[in-house]
């Protein structure tokens, strides 16, 4: 678990009122959590299905069997079965402890690695304490993107989507930010959505994530839908952002790996959840989208609603 300095608590949720268990002292204040409804338009057609989280797998503890990864595959494997069109998000840290080959292949490949071929990865800080994170290139291969930087992009159904790398620095992050221009030129897409490990904005443990500024500014200039990110191990769900005030992030480190408390909840927080195991769910449509978090087996927290693109919005 993170270590934290005070003030910080842990927000459970379950059907009823959110309950505080606070730690040490103090508290944020005037934050709502728990599981919402938000209010939405109704987004037409059907749309391509992808399941999203990060901070993934962890057998320190436990066999592969027996960790809450497989869990978490298990929910994802059972709507893959029912839709050969959906496909899977991983949001970095995908394997613990150093994303070694061995870890990649005892703990990743038993449990989210039965969806291998379905799968557009991100990489996480974990994977690059193993050097130049060869295990993630050597186990995703050309899945993870061209020549290991680690950041590509592809079409999904109506949306393009661009897998970023947030662990890059210096003459290596700025390649991936003349990519990144070049690319949203080359795709000017009705809707869109990037993900990658550290987020801009998050309450957890770790907090927000200035490294990333400069991509974040990029997207929303051009007028990017979704942002993905993991690193805290927890949910969170943020309101629409400036300064085309539609694009949306989400915090998914629910993957499997321990959960982590909340610090201070930061401008634009809307819902956040810390004991309960799940990915997101998005629907992808030509004009929108949907979102749901599913919790895991016996999770009760819940999270849904709908937006249309910012191409759309207004309209």
């Amino acid at each position: 678990m993170t270590n934290l300095q005070a003030p910080y608590f842990n927000i459970l949720t379950g059907a009823g009122p959110a309950l505080l268990v606070l730690a040490l002292t103090g508290c944020a204040s005037g934050h709502r959590s728990g599981a919402a409804d938000v209010p939405g338009p109704v987004i037409a057609g059907s749309g391509v299905t992808v399941f999203a989280a990060g901070d993934i797998a962890d057998c320190r503890q436990s066999a592969a069997a027996d960790t809450m990864a497989a869990r978490s595959a298990e929910l994802i494997a059972a709507g893959l079965a029912n839709d050969a069109s959906a496909i899977v998000l991983t949001l970095g840290d995908n394997v613990y402890q150093s994303g070694t080959s061995a870890e990649h292949a005892d703990c990743y490949a038993p449990t989210w690695g039965r969806f291998k071929q379905r799968t557009l990865p991100s990489p996480g800080n974990h994977e690059y304490y193993s050097v130049g994170a060869a295990g993630y290139y050597d186990y995703f291969g050309d899945l993870a993107g061209p020549q290991r930087r680690g950041y590509y992009s592809t079409e999904v159904g109506d949306w393009h989507l661009m897998s970023l790398n947030s662990n890059l620095k210096g003459a290596a992050q700025q390649a991936q930010l003349d990519w990144l221009k070049a690319d949203l030129a080359a795709h000017p897409s009705l809707c869109s959505l990037a993900f990658w490990h550290h987020p801009v904005q998050s309450s957890g443990g770790h907090g927000s994530n200035e490294h990333m500024r400069a991509v974040w500014q990029l997207l929303a200039s051009a007028g990017t839908d979704l942002i993905l990110s993991a690193h805290d191990h927890d949910y969170e769900r943020f309101a629409p952002q400036e300064p085309n005030g539609a694009m949306r992030q989400f915090v998914v480190g629910t993957g499997g790996a321990e959960l982590s408390p909340f610090r201070f909840f930061v401008a634009g927080s809307e819902t956040a959840n810390n004991n309960t195991f799940g990915v997101l769910k998005l629907i992808l449509k030509k004009t929108g989208y949907e979102w749901d978090f599913v919790p895991v087996g016996g999770g009760l927290f819940r999270d849904h609603g709908s937006a249309r693109c910012v191409a759309m919005t207004g309209k």
